[in-house]
C-alpha cells in the first residue's frame, strides 16, 4: 500500500465497503471486525461492539462476536454502562477493572461473571448535521485483562475512532436516507389507495369527489378501521389487486 499509514488504510478500506456493501449492516460488522482485530494482541484478543443511541433507544448494531454482542446487551438489560455513556455523553469512558470500578455495580459484577475486567468506550464522532443530531454512536472494547487500555492502547483506538468516523457517518447517513425513502414510498402508496378508492366511489355514486371523501371517511368512522385500509378494500373489491403506484426512488 505504499507510503500510506495504517490508519488511512483502514479508513480507505472502510469507506470504500459502504458504497460496495448491500447494506449498512454488513458494512458495520466488517467495521467491528477490522476493530477487534486491529486492537488485540496475539495472546490477548479484544471484543468489539458498536452501540448506536437514536432517540434515546441503544442497540448494538454490529459486533466482532456473539460474545461481545451479549457483553453490549447486557448493559441494556441493566439500563445503563459505559457504552451508553460514552454514546449519550460523547465522551471516552474507560472501566480499568470492573472488579473496583464503582460504578453500575450490577452491570459490572454480570460482565466480570463471563471473564471480561476492562472496558473502553469511545464515541465516534458523527458531526453536527441536522441529518445526525439524534444519532449516537460509540465503539466499545472489551478485554479479559485488566487495565488492558493503557495510554497506548486507549490513543490507538482514539486514532482508529478518529479515522473511522466518516466512514461510520457514511453509513448512518444512507441508512436514514433508506428510511426516508421507504417512508415517503409508504406514504405515497397509501395515498394512492385512497385517491383511488375515492374514483371509485364517484363513478359509483355518480358524486363530486369532496363527497366521495366524506364517505369514505364515514365508512371509516363507522366501522374503526383506518382509511387507507378502508380504501383498500374498495379498490380490491373490484378483483384488480391493490392500487400501485410508480415510484422511483
Amino acid at each position: 500500500m505504499g507510503n500510506e499509514s495504517p490508519a488511512y488504510s483502514i479508513n480507505q478500506h472502510l469507506q470504500e465497503r459502504v458504497l460496495s456493501s448491500s447494506d449498512v449492516e454488513e458494512f458495520l460488522g466488517e467495521l467491528a471486525r477490522v476493530s477487534a482485530r486491529s486492537l488485540s494482541e496475539p495472546d490477548d484478543e479484544i471484543l468489539c461492539g458498536i452501540t448506536l443511541l437514536r432517540q434515546r433507544k441503544a442497540a448494538t448494531v454490529a459486533s466482532s462476536s456473539p460474545a461481545a454482542q451479549a457483553m453490549d446487551e447486557l448493559q441494556y438489560a441493566y439500563g445503563d454502562g459505559p457504552c451508553m455513556t460514552a454514546s449519550r455523553e460523547q465522551e471516552p469512558v474507560y472501566v480499568e477493572d470492573l472488579a473496583s470500578d464503582g460504578r453500575w455495580p450490577q452491570y459490572a459484577a454480570a460482565v466480570r461473571g463471563h471473564g471480561f475486567r476492562s472496558i473502553l468506550a469511545l464515541p465516534f464522532l458523527l458531526g453536527n448535521d441536522t441529518r445526525e443530531s439524534d444519532t449516537r454512536a460509540a465503539l466499545n472494547l472489551y478485554s479479559h485483562r485488566p487495565g488492558r487500555f493503557d495510554d497506548r492502547a486507549t490513543e490507538l483506538a482514539r486514532d482508529f475512532v478518529s479515522q473511522t468516523s466518516m466512514a461510520l457517518r457514511l453509513a448512518v447517513h444512507f441508512a436514514e436516507s433508506s428510511e426516508t425513502t421507504a417512508h415517503l414510498k409508504a406514504t405515497l402508496e397509501t395515498r394512492t389507495g385512497i385517491d383511488v378508492a375515492v374514483g371509485i366511489i364517484m363513478a359509483q355514486n355518480r358524486c363530486s369527489q369532496d363527497e366521495a371523501f366524506e364517505l369514505l371517511k364515514s365508512a371509516s368512522s363507522a366501522r374503526n378501521i383506518k382509511l387507507h385500509v378502508v380504501a383498500a378494500g374498495i379498490v380490491e373489491s373490484l378483483g384488480q389487486g391493490p392500487a400501485r403506484t410508480h415510484f422511483d426512488a
